[in-house]
């Protein structure tokens, strides 16, 4: 089980920008920021659906390219997302639809963070009328 996660960023104030917006569809917040005199100046937040953070933005050197999948309550939370990120100046890297490659009811969104990190939304259900 998967208690949290994370990415390394290069420019801290601008990835909070565009997780703060991207990720507001989806439940998340910024529920804890780490003083910068304990993290040698650099941005450090944890974000998440109150009360914890499982999701954690590190300002550093260069960051390796990772892909995070969120979790999505509905198909219109998908489209929401993926609607917010790009409003936020992430890049399209698929737009929401069905992905039966993966399996029947997969639906998810892509979209390229300012460090190009592939971010996704999902959900595995089965459409509602």
């Amino acid at each position: 089980m998967i208690d949290h996660t994370g990415v390394t960023v290069t420019k801290g104030s601008v990835s909070r920008a565009f997780y703060e917006k991207a990720l507001a569809p989806l439940g998340y917040a910024v529920l804890v920021e780490i003083p910068t005199e304990y993290t040698d100046g650099r941005v450090v937040f944890g974000m998440g659906v109150a009360p914890k953070p499982d999701f954690w933005v590190t300002e550093g050197d260069t960051p390796r390219k990772n892909h995070i999948a969120f979790r999505a309550e509905s198909r219109a939370a998908v489209d929401a997302f993926y609607q917010a990120a790009l409003a936020a100046g992430g890049k399209d890297n698929g737009a929401p639809g069905p992905r039966p490659q993966y399996h029947q009811h997969y639906y998810g969104a892509f979209v390229l963070d300012p460090d190009g990190h592939n971010i996704e939304a999902v959900i595995h259900t089965p459409e509602t009328a």
